[in-house]
């Protein structure tokens, strides 16, 4: 394809957009839907004509995007004239001087709608403040209750700005990628757009961490021969099977995306080459009109592990139980010819379509009868939510989140009925989902005929009958034992009243005692206050202080004295992108400049939560008026600043030198044997000259494990560090550890 930005005239590139419009339309043409083509015609006409001489940043024409998020509507999402239709408008009203009177008098109202509704949303999920965009983002659901259509097209908007993210500035990048990991991804994945719930994963880490994405990238190319070796040779006796049985089917290899290998290493701090389920294969079948999808998963399933042995722990059945995004499948893992685990999934075409493209496809198949799939108890449960709204708009948009990332588990009343609820889900969530009335006179629960308390943890396939008491009286304790979105916003509209007298009380307690100190309350002191109690917003750190959760006689040591004035931070050098301007100015005024620390600069500091390193990809947060904060990219703290604060974001860079030193630390196992310890300590100390501050390794039957804290200079140093630990003989791993409140 040619790219637009090199074409030389105004014919070649009028000739580009029409070919890019046709190629879409030819996509149209080829579905199952009513073809309206007059109709999409006429909106390209007039969306073309709308936004005549706009160009996109990277330079090429305007109206390009639009076909773009068109075609991604009607190829990846499977909508029909009417989704195209309004993809193809759904920037006119916001960039042009057309209104929606003006889109309904030509297109009728359903197009008009979803355009409204799109142009509603218009800032992404988020505009310039953070209450501000935590109001986008109610928007963003009502207009989801009320037609769907309205959040895939969104989804195609977003997916195509991530696809041409190359032509933005790096903090803009970061701005972009950061909410669409916080908010998109999870979104797509509940609307069961697994595709696309991928690929915006993958773009948002390729610039997050660019260097990481091209190495990984790079390592799963290595291993594509290996893999189709291995492919070939566990799938030809399946299929020798299935042909026996007589079925009309298809086998795929799927490889894990970069993002959910880069996740895998991460969190079970393992290398690239112990990730052993790169490879995973799909089974796709046609029934007959007269067979029964559930029987022939059954019958493939067990084609499928006469062959090999499948794993006890790993056979996921959502085919009898769908997941609550519409899922269905069962998956299977067994051990392959060459002695390593494969997962296989089988699905019906139906399934597939489905998995897919989630709640299109879930549409198309309706039977016409009431709907009571997950997906609309779900949709049921946002109604919800926005009839009883948080009193803080960010509050609404945590307590909204909890229920996008949130896998689920299955639980039964004691009629038999199933219910899906996140994972995590307890006693008390389970009486909320219930009724109101039953959560407020929760006393307990019997679990599997045990009795079990309000704050039980309940499990996949866990019966549970609620007890109630007239006499309970519901706790403010309660909000710390609930996890989903309904039961948290129930129990906080009960202590609206209570929760800000206590925050106020805390507030005010705190004033206090920085008068005493003749400290100011300022974002610097806050911030830090946050990331050490592990707060993500002030009022919760009010609530604490309130209710003498925090002792506020230990604020004045541990925040009082200058961080800045330790030896290492002193002479810390940092890059902001590649000016090389002094840091006299003031950071606000500044926010698209790019800006250099010196050594005697103090306007920094690194952040508790992850504690970078040199070598780390990190970012600044403007924090005050001259202040930055530097955070790991992949810290949950930041992820969630670039999301609700991305425009104090500015790219960061590490200045390179090995002078100073900076806390880490690695995590050892290995077999037990004599001398090993002082072998391990002589590796570290004394060949590599690295100063321990922290010791902690235990053995217990001929293993050993353990914690050692370490100052280091820079990701190299580190990296050489754990290469040559692992010769140390018995030595199976050395891995770097993550700071542990980043998980709170």
């Amino acid at each position: 394809m040619e790219n637009p930005q090199n074409l030389n005239n105004i014919e070649d590139e009028n000739a580009y957009i029409e070919n890019q419009y046709q190629e879409m339309l030819a996509i149209y043409k080829k579905s199952a839907h009513r073809q309206k083509i007059e109709l999409i015609d006429k909106a390209f006409r007039f969306a073309v004509d709308a936004h005549q001489g706009v160009r996109r940043r990277s330079g090429e024409p305007y109206i390009l995007h639009p076909i773009s998020v068109a075609r991604i509507v009607a190829e990846e999402i499977g909508l029909g004239s009417t989704s195209i239709c309004a993809a193809l408008l759904h920037d006119v009203v916001e960039d042009t001087e057309y209104t929606v009177e003006d889109i309904e008098e030509r297109f009728g109202k359903k197009i008009a709608q979803i355009v409204d509704g799109l142009t509603k949303i218009s800032g992404g999920v988020f505009g310039e403040q953070a209450s501000k965009q935590a109001e986008n983002f109610r928007k963003l659901l009502l207009t989801m209750s009320e037609d769907i259509r309205v959040v895939l097209i969104k989804m195609a908007d977003r997916l195509h700005n991530m696809r041409t993210l190359a032509s933005m500035p790096q903090a803009k990048q970061l701005k972009i990628a950061g909410e669409t990991q916080y908010i998109y991804a999870p979104l797509a994945n509940r609307l069961g757009l697994y595709a696309i719930k991928t690929e915006l994963e993958d773009l948002s880490f390729k610039y997050e961490h660019p260097d990481k994405y091209e190495e990984l990238s790079s390592k799963i190319a290595k291993t594509k021969e290996s893999r189709d070796k291995l492919f070939e040779m566990f799938s030809a006796p399946i299929s020798k099977a299935l042909d026996a049985l007589g079925l009309k089917y298809e086998i795929h290899t799927r490889v894990k995306s970069v993002y959910s290998i880069w996740r895998k290493m991460q969190t079970k701090n393992i290398p690239f080459e112990e990730v052993y389920d790169l490879l995973a294969l799909r089974i796709i079948f046609d029934p007959d009109e007269n067979q029964s999808e559930k029987k022939l998963c059954w019958e493939i399933y067990s084609a499928v592990t006469d062959q090999y042995k499948p794993h006890p722990d790993r056979i996921r059945d959502w085919v009898s139980t769908p997941r609550a995004n519409g899922y269905e499948a069962l998956h299977v893992t067994v051990m392959g010819p060459l002695g390593q685990w494969v997962e296989v999934q089988i699905r019906s075409r139906r399934m597939d379509d489905i998995a897919e493209k989630g709640f299109a496809a879930h549409w198309k198949y309706k039977t016409g009868e009431k709907d009571d799939s997950e997906l609309e108890k779900w949709l049921q449960t946002i109604k919800e939510l926005l009839e009883n709204p948080e009193p803080n708009a960010i509050d609404f948009l945590d307590t909204f989140k909890l229920n996008l990332f949130a896998s689920e588990i299955f639980v039964f009343t004691p009629n038999g009925d199933i219910k899906t609820m996140p994972q995590g889900s307890t006693v008390l969530d389970f009486a909320f989902l219930l009724h109101t009335d039953v959560g407020t006179t929760c006393i307990g629960a019997k679990v599997n005929h045990k009795l079990e308390p309000l704050s039980y943890v309940l499990n996949s396939g866990d019966q549970v009958e609620i007890l109630t008491s007239k006499k309970q009286t519901p706790s403010e304790d309660w909000i710390d034992y609930v996890k989903t979105a309904r039961a948290r916003a129930k129990i906080r509209s009960l202590f609206k009243k209570e929760y800000r007298n206590i925050m106020k009380k805390g507030e005010t307690s705190l004033k206090e005692l920085l008068d005493s100190h003749g400290q100011s309350m300022s974002r610097d002191l806050i911030s830090q206050m946050l990331e050490h109690y592990g707060k993500t917003k002030k009022e919760e750190l009010f609530y604490a202080i309130g209710k003498s959760q925090i002792n506020l006689d230990e604020v004045p040591k541990l925040f009082f004295k200058a961080k800045a004035e330790s030896k290492w931070m002193k002479f810390w050098k940092l890059q902001f992108g590649s000016n090389k301007k002094e840091a006299k100015e003031t950071a606000n005024t500044n926010k698209s400049k790019v800006l250099t620390l010196t050594e005697s600069s103090k306007n920094y500091r690194i952040a508790e939560c992850c504690q970078p390193i040199p070598g780390d990809d990190i970012l600044g947060f403007i924090e005050d008026e001259n202040k930055f904060v530097v955070h790991k990219c992949q810290c949950p703290v930041a992820m969630k600043l670039k999301a609700s604060h991305g425009d104090n974001i500015v790219s960061a860079v590490w200045e390179t030198h090995k002078v100073l030193s900076f806390p880490a630390t690695i995590r050892v196992n290995g077999i037990d044997s004599q001398g090993v310890l002082s072998r391990i300590l002589n590796v570290i100390s004394e060949e590599n000259e690295i100063n321990m501050t922290k010791v902690n390794i235990d053995t217990k039957d001929g293993i050993f494990e353990g914690d050692i804290t370490l100052y280091i200079h820079d990701v190299e140093d580190l990296n050489n560090l754990c290469l040559n630990l692992l010769k140390v003989h018995g030595m199976k791993s050395v891995n770097r550890i993550e700071n542990d409140k980043q998980g709170k």
